[in-house]
């Protein structure tokens, strides 16, 4: 998965968890763009201390993840339920008692999953 993407994801899963002034610098850097140099001037502090909150940010977001994999579910259960409505479009088309049994496998394995 791209960087951005990936980073992007755990911001939206985990982002509440860090303090207001880490959500702030992540955003700017992550969302909006702003090099490190803008939002040092922006916030009154050094472009190494904001390089390390970036950085620590990260840390702690991707930590989160590898406890509690909020992200990889989401992504498994968004590409079954992709899977499903391929199948769903299938059967409509064939009336194919098979393709009905794969949805109810996948979506089997999606409740597990949740």
């Amino acid at each position: 998965m791209e960087e951005k993407v990936e980073q992007a994801y755990l911001y939206d899963f985990y982002g509440e968890l860090l303090n207001r002034h880490q959500r702030k610098l992540y955003e700017a850097f992550i969302f909006q763009d702003f090099t490190l140099s803008e939002i040092a001037d922006e916030e009154g502090i050094s472009r190494q201390g904001v390089h390390d909150v970036i950085k620590r940010c990260t840390k702690t977001l991707a930590d989160y993840e590898a406890k509690l994999h909020l992200v990889d579910k989401f992504l498994s259960v968004k590409q079954k339920v992709s899977r499903i409505q391929e199948l769903a479009e299938q059967s409509r088309k064939r009336q194919d008692d098979a393709v009905m049994e794969e949805i109810r496998r996948i979506s089997g394995q999606i409740l597990e999953e949740l």
